[in-house]
């Protein structure tokens, strides 16, 4: 009896949305054209009742991840009409963030130990993860030359004549040997490894605990174990608590970004910026999507699941706000928790396809913007590099800019015209992290599938729960 009058009632709001978005559109098109002189307040008035229409909608729909991109929409005129007050509100995603933080290393921790120890067969583990490491490489190595490709396709580091960056904005130079990579992978203090968020070293730290505590006697090994597994289930209930606060902390993130850049800044860029769009979406389609057709994985089932944390990754620039509820997401769909608690966060360390992408676009366009012609030979040796530097970076501030300046400094190239992407690095953050969170969620289901275990499981009642609320 009720669902015709809310069907009614949703169009009645689609419709008036399609209206207000109308006419915000042709009020738009007509300042921009010259066409018609339009008060600056009736622009503003045309867009605040195009937002008021996604409110609507959004409080019919009652879904975070609707909330989570009408609150982008909001942040994002919030930006563009109060820029000053926009700027002051970057302290509510700078609490969102450190929240979702603080759940990251109890919760690798947790899965990883009840991931390794709890399982029957060790040798299972150390297959799977040869087998993951395996298709990290080929993917990441693909994603690095699509890469290189797009940006001596585009060119868009050519004649670009941009002023010198703010005396602010300072990135230390890194020079990484084969070594320091190495050595930066084990911890030597675990307390400290857990304070910087040091990723990599947490879950080396974990697989070490869980497989020494797997080789224990089973009086000994259950109480850890069920510790590990009840640290597990809360953090992933502390993950449902934080979330409420996901659309205020994703509003206030996209509100600081434009308030801080402006809207007409990447005027000189969006040469650049759609170069690395363009060679994402090349990426999803041609190699994402195939290996997903391959190994057949539900394609909407699988859209739907990752859709929230692929908008908590675009809109936060952190793949470690998305990284709970991808966990959740994929063994809601059917993959087993001991292989997510594995596949997902090794992935955040070597699986980043789409920072792979960036880096190598972006080291080239260095070399264009400094006219330096880079041989064929030179780029790919470059690439190469890329593939051990780039490792381990995940969920360190501006590590992307970090890893460039030390490509910079190896290969010779100037230094100055990495700040140029200092101006539309978070836009392309955006991007390149929705890919990360992508891949990472496909290679839990591609190695599930390769086990054969892809749906042997039914997810935990907190995991339903979370998904279904």
């Amino acid at each position: 009896m009720t669902a015709a009058p809310q069907g009614r009632s949703r169009f009645g709001v689609i419709a008036a949305l399609l209206a207000a978005l109308l006419i915000a559109a042709v009020l738009a098109a007509l300042d921009w054209a010259h066409a018609a002189a339009i008060p600056a307040p009736a622009l503003i008035a045309s867009r605040w009742l195009t937002i008021a229409g996604l409110v609507a909608l959004g409080v019919q729909r009652r879904s975070l991840t609707t909330w989570i991109l009408v609150s982008m929409v909001i942040g994002a005129e919030i930006g563009h009409d109060l820029p000053a007050r926009a700027v002051e509100l970057r302290i509510l995603s700078q609490i969102f963030l450190r929240m979702i933080r603080t759940i990251i290393a109890p919760l690798l921790f947790g899965t990883l130990v009840v991931g390794i120890a709890g399982h029957s067969d060790l040798k299972q583990v150390g297959r799977m993860g040869v087998k993951a490491l395996l298709y990290f490489e080929v993917i990441t190595t693909i994603a690095l030359f699509i890469g290189l490709g797009a940006i001596n396709l585009t060119q868009a580091g050519r004649g670009i004549h941009l002023p010198p960056p703010p005396a602010s904005e300072k990135v230390e130079v890194v020079k990484q040997t084969a070594s320091d990579i190495i050595l930066h992978a084990f911890p030597e203090n675990i307390a400290k490894a857990v304070v910087e968020n040091q990723i990599l070293q947490v879950v080396v730290f974990s697989i070490l605990f869980g497989f020494a505590l797997g080789l224990l006697p089973d009086t000994k090994r259950r109480p850890m174990l069920a510790f590990a597994e009840s640290l597990a289930e809360t953090m992933f209930k502390f993950t449902n608590i934080v979330m409420l606060f996901a659309p205020v902390g994703v509003g206030a993130a996209i509100a600081f970004t434009v308030g801080h850049m402006g809207l007409g800044i990447l005027a000189n860029l969006l040469k650049l910026l759609g170069t690395l769009y363009l060679a994402l979406t090349v990426f999803i389609l041609c190699v994402l999507l195939p290996v997903a057709l391959i190994v057949r994985v539900p394609i909407r089932r699988f859209i739907a699941a990752i859709a929230e944390p692929v908008s908590l990754a675009f809109a936060t620039t952190s793949s470690e706000a998305a990284l709970p509820r991808a966990m959740e997401a994929m063994e809601a769909i059917g993959v087993p928790r001991r292989i997510v608690a594995f596949v997902m966060p090794t992935g955040y360390s070597f699986n980043l396809d789409g920072t792979s992408l960036y880096l190598s676009l972006a080291t080239v366009f260095v070399a264009q913007a400094a006219a330096i012609a880079m041989s064929w030979q030179q780029q790919v040796v470059m690439v190469l590099t890329l593939m051990l530097t780039s490792k381990g970076i995940a969920g360190v501030p501006r590590a992307s800019l970090v890893i460039l300046l030390g490509t910079a400094a190896s290969f010779n190239l100037p230094t100055e015209p990495i700040f140029i992407i200092l101006g539309i690095d978070e836009l392309m953050d955006m991007a390149r992290t929705s890919v990360n969170v992508i891949g990472n969620c496909l290679a839990t289901v591609v190695i599930a599938r390769w086990e054969g275990e892809f749906g042997a499981e039914r997810p935990s009642a907190v995991v339903r729960e979370a998904i279904t609320s």
